[in-house]
């Protein structure tokens, strides 16, 4: 079958098409025929090297959620499972592949009104920002700033402070154009990437969820409240400088908190439940699945070629031929 690996660190140009043996579950595990690919943030971390220190090394397979339908589940897995259309959770690898690989534990099945494409664009996304809220503390009528709101992760945080009863919601992003979709999500107010402008916007916020990160984090920390919490769930825009943490102490007597949030923290049955709820919201048309475009898998680099020039609003999705 048909697979994408990193094949050198650094560009999209460094990803390779490449055929692999058609896989076998193991124990507790399913296989999947993929039907929708999701390309997220941390794909394009991998793809630079920067974890590579980490275990995740020249020759991965990127890809860490996919949907479809399951053909095959090994040993100690219901066998009623076979034939279901499902979201899974592949694990930071072994998701750009024509059938994946994902343990039964991390299944979560379709809403029949709820697309493998949809799947993809809500699950992960929508997981960290729905739990990245709760990390943060947030409760209704608090502020919330989302940095970097134009990605599946920004998007997600969004709607669901929305829906969760934010006083305001205001976003950081690149153009007018995406401020004013952004709005249409439930956005109250947008900022610039500096996080300035937005006519009529809080001076500060309750809580900030930051998908970017990098070196212009530190300055966010004057855009909170007393007592207020920032939260970083991502770190496209890579990592802060080495002596960030002076800005909060700089900051003592407002009493901030600054913390950095991973799903892989929250115990799976409550990834399930939470990814469940996400889908039948969506079936429900109380959440929008964003999708900035739907490529082959062997287009690979060219979505990771989008998303670094910043062309990308939503999520990006690869689907293998003929699904």
């Amino acid at each position: 079958m048909k697979a994408v690996a990193v094949q050198t660190f650094g560009s999209p140009e460094g990803l390779a098409v490449i055929d692999v043996p058609e896989p076998r579950p193991g124990a507790g595990q399913v296989v999947v025929a993929t039907e929708a690919i999701g390309v997220g943030g941390v794909d394009a971390v991998i793809l630079s090297g920067a974890l590579a220190a980490y275990g995740f090394e020249e020759g991965h397979i990127l890809g860490s959620e996919t949907a479809g339908t399951v053909i095959a589940a090994g040993d100690g897995v219901d066998p009623s499972w076979v034939g279901r259309r499902v979201w899974a959770f592949t694990g930071q690898s072994g998701g750009y592949v024509e059938q994946a690989v994902a343990a039964a534990s991390t299944l979560v099945p379709l809403p029949e009104n709820v697309s493998a494409v949809d799947a993809v664009t809500l699950g992960s996304s929508g997981m960290v920002a729905q739990f990245g809220l709760e990390r943060a503390g947030f409760v209704p009528g608090e502020s919330v700033l989302v940095r970097g709101a134009a990605g599946g992760i920004g998007i997600m945080a969004v709607q669901l402070a929305a829906r969760g009863g934010a006083g305001a919601v205001a976003v950081t992003t690149s153009s007018a154009e995406r401020g004013d979709r952004l709005r249409k999500l439930g956005a109250t107010h947008v900022l610039d990437r500096s996080g300035a402008g937005g006519e009529g916007a809080p001076a500060a916020y309750d809580v900030i969820i930051d998908i970017a990160a990098g070196a212009a984090l530190p300055s966010f920390f004057g855009k909170l409240n007393p007592n207020g919490r920032m939260l970083v769930v991502g770190v496209v825009a890579g990592f802060p400088p080495a002596d960030f943490g002076m800005e909060v102490f700089a900051a003592f007597q407002k009493s901030l908190s600054f913390g950095v949030f991973s799903a892989d923290s929250v115990p799976e049955a409550d990834r399930r439940d939470a990814t469940a709820e996400l889908f039948a919201a969506a079936g429900r048309g109380e959440l929008e699945a964003v999708v900035h475009e739907v490529l082959p898998l062997e287009q690979a680099g060219t979505a990771h070629r989008k998303m670094a020039a910043g062309e990308v609003f939503g999520r990006l999705v690869l689907t293998p031929a003929g699904s």
